[in-house]
Formats: structure tokens, sequence, C-alpha cells
């Protein structure tokens, strides 16, 4: 069963096992407004909680997308870098950024639930 979490810059991660699916949330890709390029981190590469780990343009910004958790890449979605456009039609689903095998799953603490972000989003407007 998969648990699906928040942070305050607006990524979400669905844990299932040891792996953490990362990516942006419906509201950041409002907030950016048509998707136009996306960089993701190689297969392989170690992240840390909070880092940098991916970039997303849009026609008004680029965006940096920072790893929820700490870990190792093991995949990522190539899907959404030949059409950025999906981020914006699937932002919580399909146009995931990338997989992470969790390196210490207790860091899954500090961030929120559904609930919580809705909440906390809900505070910014």
């Amino acid at each position: 069963m998969s648990k699906l979490y928040f942070t305050t810059d607006h990524e979400w991660i669905r844990v299932e096992g040891d792996i953490g699916i990362v990516g942006i949330t419906d509201h950041a890709q409002h907030a950016l407004g048509d998707i136009v390029f996306v960089e993701l981190p190689v297969s392989g590469k170690q992240v840390a909680k909070g880092a940098e780990a991916a970039v997303v343009e849009s026609v008004k910004a680029a965006s940096d997308v920072f790893t929820p958790v700490s870990g190792a890449v093991v995949e990522v979605n190539e899907a959404i870098v030949d059409q950025p456009g999906l981020v914006n039609e699937e932002a919580e689903d399909g146009a995931w950024f990338f997989k992470v095998k969790l390196s210490d799953p207790s860091e899954l603490n500090g961030l929120m639930d559904r609930a919580a972000y809705d909440e906390y989003v809900k505070g910014l407007e």
C-alpha cells in the first residue's frame, strides 16, 4: 500500500515499500503555468533531503524541484522530458519526476499528509 506525503515546496512523494516516487503538486503546476522544459537527475545519483534534484521551466519561470527524502535515484520519467506539458495535465499522477530508494525512512515524519498540505495551500492564498 502506498502513502502520499507533501512538502512546503510543493513536491509530493508516494512511498511504496522503500521506493519514493516524487513529483510536483497540482498547486505548483498551476502557479508555474505552461510547462515547457523538464530536467531530471541521472539514475544512480545520490540526493539529500531538501536538495535540488530536478528543474522545471514554464513560460513564466524556472523552478527547482527539491527531493523530499535522501537516497539514490533509481528511475526517471523520460516521458515528461519528451512531453513537458504532461506535468500540467497529470501533475499528481502520471507526470512523476523520479523514483528514489529511501536511505532514511524517518525523514518522511516531517512531511505533510493531504489534509495538512491542503490547509497549508489555503494559507498561501
